[in-house]
This record gives C-alpha cells, sequence and structure tokens, in this order.
C-alpha cells in the first residue's frame, strides 16, 4: 500500500525522510512553493542533484509535489494568469529533480468568465508550458494532476466532466499520458457526489465520464460538512460524514491498481502515524 502524508520541506529532504519512516509511511506529499506565496521551496540539506536518489534509496514509492494556491491558470486578469503560468513552468523544471513523481494542480477559478472560459484557458496553459519545455532534456517523467474540487465560489472541477473535458484538450494536444487525476475524497463528496452511500455508483459515474484508470493520487481527507455543502472543509480520517466504512470501501476498490494515498487531514506528525494504522487495519 503506497501511503503518506502532507509534509513541510523547511527542514530539509532528510528530515522528511525520517518522518516518513517514523509513521511507517512509503509516500509524501509536499508544497513545491509557499502554499500562499510564490516562494519555491528548496531541500537545503543535500545538493538537488541527488534528490532523486536519496528518494530511491530510502524506498519512498511515490512522491506528490503540490502546486501553490495562489496558481490560477484561468483567472480573468492577464497579469495573474502570467504569474501562474510562470509559477507552472518553473515547477514542473525543479520537478526533474525527482524519480518519476507527480505534480498536483487545482485547475483554477474562472471569476465569473465561465466554465467553458475556463476550461479552455487551463488546457491552452497545460499544453503551452508543456510544448515549451518539450525541448529540455529532462530525466524524469513528471505527470500533472487535475485534482477534484469541492465546487466553492468559481472553482473548476467540482465535476467530473470539467476534468474530463481538460483532459481531453490536452490530450489531443500532448498525448494521454500527461495528465492523469487526484481524486480528493472530502471535495468530491462535498461537490455532490455520496461515496458514503453509492460509492459503486460515483465511481462507476467517473469512469464512464473520465476513467478510472486515470486516477493516480487519492487525497483521503474526511469531510467537517454535509454532502454537497461545497466547503472544502478536511477532517480527521473516522471522525467526520464519511466515516471508516467509505475509506475501508474505497482504499481496497484501488488496492490493485496501486495508487498513493496521501493523507491531508488536520492532524501533526503522530496523528498521521495514527490515521495511517487505522487505514493499514482496514485492508481486506
Amino acid at each position: 500500500m503506497n501511503i503518506g502524508c502532507h509534509l513541510t520541506v523547511s527542514e530539509g529532504l532528510l528530515y522528511i525522510i525520517e518522518q516518513v519512516k517514523k509513521i511507517e509511511a512509503n509516500s509524501f506529499q509536499f508544497f513545491v512553493r509557499n502554499p500562499l506565496g510564490g516562494r519555491v521551496v528548496n531541500f537545503c540539506d543535500v545538493a538537488m542533484g541527488k534528490v532523486g536518489d536519496i528518494i530511491r534509496e530510502n524506498n519512498i514509492s511515490g512522491v506528490v509535489a503540490h502546486s501553490s494556491y495562489t496558481m490560477n491558470l484561468c483567472s480573468n486578469k492577464k497579469n495573474i494568469r502570467d504569474f501562474s503560468l510562470n509559477f507552472l513552468k518553473e515547477d514542473l523544471i525543479n520537478m526533474d529533480y525527482f524519480c518519476d513523481a507527480y505534480y498536483n494542480i487545482h485547475p483554477g477559478c474562472h471569476v465569473g468568465q465561465g466554465v467553458s472560459v475556463g476550461v479552455e484557458l487551463i488546457s491552452n496553459a497545460i499544453v503551452g508550458t508543456f510544448k515549451a519545455l518539450s525541448t529540455m532534456k529532462k530525466k524524469n517523467k513528471i505527470k500533472l494532476l487535475l485534482e477534484t474540487m469541492s465546487g466553492k465560489g468559481t472553482e473548476i472541477g467540482s465535476k467530473f466532466e470539467e476534468i474530463r473535458d481538460i483532459m481531453e484538450n490536452v490530450n489531443q494536444n500532448l498525448g494521454s499520458d500527461v495528465v492523469g487525476v487526484c481524486f480528493d475524497t472530502c471535495h468530491v463528496f462535498e461537490a455532490g457526489y455520496d461515496i458514503v452511500n453509492g460509492l459503486e455508483y460515483v465511481l462507476e459515474e467517473f469512469d464512464k465520464i473520465i476513467g478510472l484508470k486515470n486516477i493516480f493520487v487519492f487525497h483521503l481527507n474526511d469531510s467537517k460538512n454535509f454532502l454537497g455543502a461545497k466547503k472544502d472543509r478536511h477532517e480527521k480520517i473516522g471522525e467526520g460524514s464519511l466515516g471508516l466504512k467509505t475509506f475501508e470501501n474505497l482504499i481496497n476498490y484501488f488496492l490493485p491498481k496501486n495508487p498513493i494515498f496521501i493523507l491531508e487531514t488536520p492532524n501533526d506528525i503522530l496523528g498521521y502515524a495514527r490515521e495511517i494504522s487505522i487505514l493499514k487495519s482496514l485492508l481486506r
């Protein structure tokens, strides 16, 4: 089982490795830059060229980099779109220091322009960035993940069809191996998909619209809110509206497909250790 949690990189990569081992995880997620700003976060305790080697040597099976929340590829302001495009390009370049990894983004907010305009802007940004980087000699393969969203404000990605449309636009220009999906349990539930009482139905719908094969990472988060609340409020595993049974059903369904499960719950490191132990106990 590939499982981990979101960790800060401020103390360096070697410290993260220690924490991963401490909580008996084998994956982790981190913000590639300040989540509410733009400053790039560096693993200052090792040479960047050695990052991939250290991860492999410590049997870390999966690394997920999360983009800054300030990135909005479909803003109604060109200067913000340009600012976000620069983030996207820089982040993907920096991710080449890792072994094969994932780069997760929130698709963006259309800010009143409408979903179709937002989808087009996001798609064009991804295509343009990957084309610009295609001439570079990159060592590792990075897959960009579109995260399923809760639907607050003008967020794009709370409906499976919106994720599909972005992926189709990108795939037509770049090929199907560039973009995938990060399935966030709290977001999906608060967007109105009842994974508590109808998990199989939701997954069937996802499979018809996007394809389950395109899910590479799960954010495992319980929800403080009710179905369809569109608030995006994470809760500790088993202490919210989803409940342990939902996570038991989900992780056992997807375990053979070997995804990465990442906890983003309101916890300290010992809390993450407890949750990882709970989730492992749910394996059948």
